[in-house]
Order: structure tokens, then C-alpha cells, then sequence
């Protein structure tokens, strides 16, 4: 089946929702969502806590109602959302082959929004050595155990490991204890704040070093920082947080990807190396709240529509690179209008000199007033960026402590 569509959104997740609602609105045409799983909205869906902002009474929302309140978004805006249908490949420029319930399909759009999200690096892709026992999660798994499937807590274990230090393990612990199951310590290789964890034991600059157990998990082989070597034992470990994005259907479409995101890479308006295809939300950084990802969604509704009218597709732009330690930055390339831009740091920064500099140039040079965490980006206004010349080298954004 060969179909045609104004605006082809991949994935319905925050980002992916907000676009087409703002879209669907604004007078793109027909904009179509493609979400493979069974249900849209998102990782929101498992997150039973609130912080998602509030409803128009001021209540504040969970994830699951976050998600809900997106789809109908989308929906009364006159976006059509379909769940089960997969975007596996491109069969040319702005065309997907699209698995779906119906079969197999062709759809071609004049604009294509990529929104696939990001997921949590599992322990294969940690090189966590060991056997496969059963007992061993990731957050996202747990909560769709719990929150999707009513798993009972035998089947969650007595007594679980959460590896990782920020706020999504801390999203674990709660999770675990609501399930009923010990929570034993948690592991983190950063240091982590200790209140936030109550009387659960947080084991900072330590890592998992094997897995133990055969069948199930019977305990984790854990390294401090001084060498020493303990075995924590527990028939469940969740690993959290160290997001990937969502970028195989990028990388089949040849986009350039962000050597510290791993996603692509975009200008400030969410446009990727290929005319006409977008990119929006955590494929292009991974870990931001669901909010951050919706007001990226919404912010790419300009561009798509210059696109739709006709308006020429910028070429080149100056790339934005990170030195010292500094994770990522992203968009990942200056055009014609100053983007606001988005660092993360690789360790804790206590109110960081942050410098941009270009051809050896200083642009700009200030300090933080707050400390910078590797689990929380940090957001540099456009006017970090005015200045900087458009037919120079890369701009390279550096930070100290002094």
C-alpha cells in the first residue's frame, strides 16, 4: 500500500504528540503519528509519580495522565495517531516502509519528524560481565511490570540492587518498595546524594563488576574506588539512567550523528543533513524530562511549516563541539538565528566557568551560578551564541572550575 501524508511524525512519545498536536493545528495538512507500541504517550505512561507539571486546575499530573492528556491533544487537533505500526527503513527521500496491523505500506511525506526517544542502556551494552540469570532490569522494564502488568512481587524478587545515582534510580527505588521488595543498596560510579534515598545504603564510586547466579540472580560483585571488592546479595538488579537514543532509523537514513549525544545532529530549528527530515525530543540528547522533550516538539512546528511553504532548506552551518568535562552540547550546529543551547557535564561542577571560543577567539565567558550534575543539562540563552562568525571554524564550549 502506497500512501501520502503532509507531515509523517516517527514515534508518540511527549515530543512526537506535542509536534503533531501544534501541527495538526497550526494548518499543516495531514499529519500522521507512527507509534509501534500498543498504546501512545511515551516512557510517561510507567512514571506513577507526579512532577509532569499540572492540569488546568493547577493539580499536578503523573506520567500516565501526562501521556493521556497528549494523545487527546494530538487527536482533537485532527492528528491521526496509530499504535502498532513500525517505521522500519526508507525507501527513498521522506518515504518509510511502515509495518503496521494492516501490512506492509509505503508512506510518503513532505516532511518527516523523527521523535523516537531514547532508552536506557541495558547490561549488555554495559559490558557487565557474568551469566543471564532472570532478575535483571532496566527502569523502563520494572515499571512496565509493575504499572502495566500488576507483576506480584515474587515475581519482582525479595531483594533488589538499583545501579546508578541519579533521580531515574531513585524512580526505581520508589517503584521497588511500592512493589513490596527490599531494596538493598544503590550503586553509583558518579557520587550521588544520599537524602534523597532515605535508610537505603548509596554505595557512591562503586560499580558492578559481574553478575552472579544461574537461573536467577543471587548477588552483584561490586569495585570501590579503592580497589576493594564485596558481593551484594539480591535476586534482582535494575540498571538505570546512561540513556541511548533512539537513532537506528536515523542512522538507516544516513543523518550525521553527535559524537557525545549519539544523536542527530540538528541546528537550532531541529533540522537534520537531510531536506525536508526533523529531529526533536531525547533522540537528540536522551535523559530530559518529558517536558523539555514536548517544548522541543512544539518548538520544531516553525520550520516544518517553512518547509511545507516552500521556503529553502539552510545548507552547512558551524559546528558546535565540547572540551574538557563536558559531555554533550546540542543543536550540534549554528545557522543564521542564535539557538538557545543545551550541556550536559561528564562530572559534578561547583559553579563552572563556562567559555565559548571560536577559532581560538573567546566569544563569551561566564560562571554558573549552580552546580552543574551529570544527570541535569543546563540551558545557555541564545545570546551565548551571537557573534560567532558563520564562515568560521567550530564553535568549542569548555568549562573550569576556579
Amino acid at each position: 500500500m502506497n500512501r501520502t501524508v503532509d507531515v509523517l511524525v516517527v514515534g508518540a512519545g511527549p515530543a512526537g504528540l506535542a509536534a503533531a498536536a501544534r501541527l495538526a493545528a497550526g494548518g499543516a495538512g495531514r499529519v500522521e503519528v507512527l507509534e509501534r507500541e500498543r498504546t501512545a504517550g511515551g516512557v510517561p505512561r510507567h512514571c506513577a509519580r507526579p512532577g509532569f507539571g499540572a492540569d488546568s486546575r493547577g493539580r499536578p499530573l503523573d506520567g500516565p495522565a501526562f501521556a493521556r492528556r497528549a494523545v487527546r491533544a494530538a487527536l482533537r487537533a485532527g492528528a491521526t495517531v496509530r499504535t502498532g505500526a513500525s517505521a522500519t527503513g526508507w525507501a527513498g527521500p521522506l518515504t518509510l516502509d511502515v509495518t503496521a496491523p494492516t501490512g506492509l505500506e509505503r508512506v510518503r511525506a513532505r516532511a518527516v519528524v523523527l521523535a523516537t526517544g531514547a532508552r536506557e542502556r541495558p547490561r549488555s551494552a554495559r559490558l557487565v560481565p557474568g551469566s543471564r540469570p532472570a532478575g535483571v532490569l532496566t527502569t523502563g522494564e520494572l515499571q512496565q511490570l509493575v504499572l502495566r502488568f500488576a507483576a506480584p512481587a515474587e515475581h519482582l524478587g525479595r531483594r533488589a540492587v538499583v545501579v546508578g545515582g541519579d533521580p531515574v534510580a531513585l524512580g526505581a527505588v520508589r517503584t521497588l518498595r511500592a512493589a513490596g521488595v527490599e531494596v538493598a543498596a544503590v550503586v553509583a560510579e558518579l557520587p550521588a546524594r544520599r537524602a534523597p534515598f532515605g535508610s537505603v545504603p548509596v554505595l557512591s564510586g562503586t560499580v558492578v563488576t559481574e553478575l552472579l547466579g544461574r537461573g536467577r540472580l543471587t548477588g552483584v560483585a561490586v569495585r570501590g574506588e579503592d580497589r576493594r571488592t564485596a558481593v551484594l546479595r539480591c535476586d534482582t538488579v535494575v540498571f538505570t539512567g546512561d540513556w541511548i537514543p533512539d537513532h537506528e532509523l536515523a542512522r538507516a537514513g544516513g543523518l550525521p550523528l553527535a559524537p557525545g549525544t549519539l544523536g542527530p545532529v540538528t541546528d537550532g530549528s531541529f533540522r537534520t543533513a537531510e531536506p525536508g527530515v526533523f529531529a526533536v525530543g531525547n533522540l537528540l540528547h536522551g535523559g530530559e524530562p518529558a517536558p523539555v522533550a514536548a517544548g522541543e516538539g512544539r518548538a520544531v512546528v516553525a520550520a516544518v511549516l517553512d518547509r511545507l511553504a516552500g521556503r529553502p532548506w539552510p545548507s552547512g552551518g558551524v559546528p558546535v563541539v565540547t572540551a574538557g568535562p563536558l559531555r554533550w552540547v546540542t543543536p550540534g550546529l549554528l545557522g543564521p538565528q542564535a539557538p538557545a543551547l543545551l550541556v550536559r557535564a561528564e562530572r559534578r561542577l561547583h559553579r563552572p566557568v563556562l567559555t565559548l571560543t571560536q577559532d581560538g577567539a573567546p566569544l563569551r565567558r561566564e560562571r554558573l551560578g549552580a552546580t552543574l550534575v551529570p544527570w541535569r543539562s543546563v540551558r545557555l540563552l541564545p545570546h551565548w551564541t551571537r557573534g560567532a562568525d558563520l564562515g568560521g571554524g567550530p564553535v568549542v564550549i569548555s568549562a573550569a572550575e576556579e
